[in-house]
């Protein structure tokens, strides 16, 4: 009876994601379907509607909605164009120096919004049009953009590790945080590695030039938005404030900064970037909900220690476990948004990880980074189609420049998986 339910909830939900039903009422949906085989009519429902309510039911999700605010205000309010302008200042006189610009900007924006939407999104609008004037092919210029607004994902402060957190039973927010800083630039470094070898190839000119005071006077206009990074992430290390409410401290201060001291966002433009961030929050509790009801009814059925058995019988040998669960996560992270993937795929495979000696600090970032390259991917790719929107371009022109930065994105994923220091130095320099 239990295989017969587990293929209705792998069923179900495959059909409802492939007949177009969006993957939050897909995961509800195919769990309800797998309670009604389990139990009766009424118990089911009442089931997965108090296990959406308790999901939901957290003081550290919170800062998601904190976070989407403060990463909307900062979309509008010239932080994007600033951290720009001082990326120029750094790597601009670079072969292939845009590229540079254009990730360098990634990194920096992501790891103060968190989103790989904003960062494709902020950064993309104003570099697009630079590298098509300086003679940047236009599909190599997407798929940076594309591939570097995923470095937001895990150089903190990023929602999907607080999603991880609470999926993994309560691993430190912060010691997660600071997990992502050493491959998050690494993945940043090796897009630049291609960007380098790209630029030298097609002979790309460098015609950035800056005075002295230019560059003094960009630096100190970006001070401010950077000091944001030091304010949120350095109050949480230090114990001034939780990662809940570091994030009410990051739009006070994004709210300041756009408002009165960059003066680009005005009071009656607070409407449209508090609809906004609302809309994308429920859509994000929505998906958190559900996914909790199906990682609550998959441990009903015994899934996860099914898994886990099944991957132990396979193999002990820690190497060969940890490529299949890369590739089954590369392969789910090309159907499946990153939220419900990580509240749905953590209670299964972190317990073989576990197992295997791995630490959950660090497994975390092993999914977070190959769930990100699910990000780049048709056909579920939010950061792909957001990407090709600001380029103006069809996804099938993107798809050739693409394919070496996966590759730079693959393999930073395997050094990352199979040396756990680059993850857990950092953390346990600050005692985590």
């Amino acid at each position: 009876m239990e295989i017969i339910e587990i293929l209705i909830l792998v069923i179900s939900f495959v059909i409802l994601l492939s007949v177009g039903v969006p993957i939050s009422f897909s995961i509800g949906i195919s769990s309800l379907l797998t309670m009604l085989m389990s139990i009766n009519t009424i118990p089911s429902f009442t089931t997965i509607s108090q296990r959406m309510a308790t999901g939901l039911d957290s003081f550290a999700l919170l800062a998601i909605p904190f976070f989407i605010l403060a990463g909307q205000l900062m979309n509008v309010g010239g932080i994007a164009r600033r951290l720009i302008n001082f990326a120029k200042i750094l790597v601009g006189k670079l072969p292939g120096g845009l590229a540079f610009v254009n990730i360098m900007a990634a990194m920096m924006f992501g790891a103060i919004s968190g989103s790989a939407v904003a960062a494709a999104s902020a950064i993309g609008g104003f570099m697009a049009p630079v590298m098509k004037k300086e003679g940047y092919n236009e599909s190599f210029s997407a798929a940076v953009n594309i591939t570097s607004a995923t470095t937001g994902m895990i150089i903190p402060p990023s929602n999907i590790l607080i999603v991880y957190s609470l999926a993994s039973g309560g691993v430190s927010i912060a010691a997660l945080f600071l997990a992502g800083y050493v491959p998050g630039i690494l993945l940043g470094l090796s897009l630049m590695i291609v960007a380098f070898i790209y630029a030298k190839k097609n002979k790309y000119k460098v015609n950035y030039h800056v005075t002295f005071g230019e560059a003094v006077k960009t630096f100190f206009d970006a001070i401010p938005s950077l000091l944001l990074i030091i304010i949120v992430i350095g109050g949480i290390v230090a114990g001034y404030f939780t990662a809940t409410e570091a994030s009410a401290v990051a739009v006070l201060y994004a709210f300041i900064l756009s408002v009165f001291i960059y003066k680009e966002v005005k009071l009656k433009d607070l409407y449209d970037i508090l609809l906004t961030s609302a809309s994308t929050t429920a859509i994000v509790m929505l998906l958190i909900g559900t996914s909790m009801a199906m990682s609550w009814v998959m441990a009903y059925e015994n899934i996860p220690q099914n898994v886990a058995e099944a991957l132990i019988t396979l193999s002990n040998n820690k190497i060969i476990i940890l490529i299949i669960i890369n590739l089954i996560l590369l392969f789910v992270g090309v159907f499946m948004d990153m939220t419900p993937a990580v509240l749905i795929f953590t209670p299964i495979f972190l317990p073989v990880a576990q197992q295997l000696g791995i630490d959950p600090i660090h497994f975390g970032i092993i999914m977070v980074m190959n769930l990100s390259i699910g990000l780049c991917t048709p056909p579920v790719g939010s950061v792909l189609f957001v990407g090709c929107s600001v380029a103006n371009l069809p996804i099938a022109k993107v798809i050739k420049p693409l394919i070496p930065l996966f590759i730079a994105m693959i393999v930073t994923l395997m050094f990352v998986t199979y040396l756990p220091e680059l993850s857990l130095t950092v953390p346990r320099w600050f005692g985590y």
